[in-house]
């Protein structure tokens, strides 16, 4: 394998092994004892963030924005047509890509709420 195909195949692989303990499977930091029924109470909170996907309607038009995005600026800086389809490809993932943070994001927030409503001392 190339070092250039290497070089954009790692940063994917780091971050989907960043994400073990993110999303709907967020464990959050208890403050305090935890009762008999935290591992139930925790499972339950994953499941209701489970409800919404990483990917949802809104990373399409992240996407879609990305891509135009990307292929605009190409053709204004370069002032020509040359590789506009990899600058859209481009755009397009990293518009995808931070469309699916967010989401992941917002899962860990519902896990949080979710346990604090529990009566979870939550600090993070």
């Amino acid at each position: 394998m190339s070092f250039r195909k290497f070089s954009l195949i790692l940063p994917a692989i780091l971050v989907v092994g960043a994400c073990t303990n993110s999303g709907a499977n967020y464990q959050p930091i208890v403050d305090g004892p935890v009762g008999p029924n935290y591992n139930a109470d925790l499972a339950q909170c994953q499941a209701l963030a489970r409800q919404q996907g990483v990917v949802d309607g809104n990373t399409a038009g992240a996407a879609a924005i990305g891509a135009a995005g990307a292929a605009g600026t190409k053709a204004i800086i370069d002032d020509s047509a040359s590789d506009l389809g990899r600058a859209a490809v481009a755009g397009a993932l990293v518009g995808a890509g931070a469309s699916a943070i967010s989401n992941t994001q917002n899962q860990e927030v519902i896990v949080r709420n979710c346990m604090r409503n529990r009566g979870y001392a939550v600090v993070g």
